[in-house]
């Protein structure tokens, strides 16, 4: 066959179309953008609020008053007001609106981180039958605090409901790797109490007394002398200038009654006549300085203020 100009020309053509199909690849799939991230798929979720830890700040102190429990004590004249007509203890209660049959205290000892140490003020009534309580090692657990983190334990005295949180149900340390402070004179009361003889053996070789009144930890803790409700019971300023933050303890057990009614007898008091004193005493100190208090006894939180009325006082909660 004659291959005329017209039939070459026709296969040069198809030729160059065949190859250049087969050297051509499939395209990649287009590329396909990310999903846009909302905000809310950014945000892990935050871990629920403890009820029984209540966090805020001393200056530049990360704090959080911890729930132990709670104490309820009969408005009979037999533990608060002894002495007092009823009819004017349920007076005063009602006008504040409390209940007149039972008077209630909380349990919150404090918990304050300064730089590296970690403070633990009070701990709790752990198993004593009075009270209800024993949720300290929780609450602080909740607050981020493993018992071996804590590093200082200030005890304002040697009631139950304040050192029964020292020692677990074995017998052992609590707090394994913290100085415990405590006024000389709380420390001798201690090792003098035929009833406190176990407890003194085991916090013995950790416990560093200090005099009433002392700096303890610069800057960030001094003790403030308060006798009376126990021969060397302590209350503790904590922080400094208007940022400061006064624990006071057991100077004042209720909320109504011990802030409005400071000479009313109460039963706790070893001395009555001297923790009288000191209560209206601390109490005017902090109304008159306008200090933030943290009364270990007071509704829960216990955090708030002390403002004079007339001549007595008035507690002011801040939650």
């Amino acid at each position: 066959m004659t291959r005329t100009p017209l039939f070459l020309t026709m296969a040069a053509a198809l030729t160059g179309a065949l190859l250049a199909g087969c050297s051509q690849q499939p395209a990649p799939p287009a590329a396909t953008a990310p999903a846009a991230t909302t905000p809310a798929a950014e945000a892990a979720p935050k871990p629920a609020e403890n009820a029984d830890v209540f966090r805020f700040k001393i200056g530049a102190f990360d704090a959080a008053a911890l729930k132990d429990g709670d104490i309820d004590a009969p408005n009979d004249g037999t533990t608060f007001a002894i002495g007092q007509p009823k009819a004017d203890v349920d007076a005063l209660l009602t006008a504040a609106g409390q209940p007149t049959d039972v008077l209630h205290l909380s349990i919150q000892p404090l918990l304050v981180r300064a730089g590296e140490r970690v403070l633990l003020f009070d701990t709790g009534a752990a198993d004593a039958s009075f009270a209800r309580a024993g949720r300290l090692p929780a609450s602080l657990r909740a607050a981020g605090v493993e018992p071996a983190q804590v590093t200082d334990v200030f005890i304002s005295h040697h009631h139950a409901d304040h050192v029964g949180g020292l020692l677990t149900r074995d017998g052992a340390l609590a707090f394994p790797n913290a100085a415990v402070h405590l006024s000389a004179p709380e420390w001798n009361g201690i090792k003098a109490n035929k009833d406190e003889t176990k407890l003194a053996a085991a916090i013995g070789p950790k416990v560093q007394p200090f005099e009433p009144g002392t700096q303890i930890v610069p800057g960030v803790v001094t003790a403030v002398a308060d006798a009376g409700h126990t021969p060397g019971h302590s209350a503790y300023e904590i922080g400094t200038g208007d940022d400061r933050l006064l624990y006071i303890g057991d100077t004042a057990h209720h909320h109504v009654i011990s802030v409005e009614r400071p000479e009313w007898t109460v039963q706790y008091d070893e001395n009555a006549p001297e923790a009288q004193k000191q209560r209206r005493a601390l109490l005017q100190r902090a109304a008159d300085g306008k200090v933030r208090v943290y009364a270990v006894h007071f509704p829960f939180p216990g955090l708030g203020r002390i403002e004079a009325k007339g001549d007595s006082f008035v507690w002011v909660a801040e939650h």
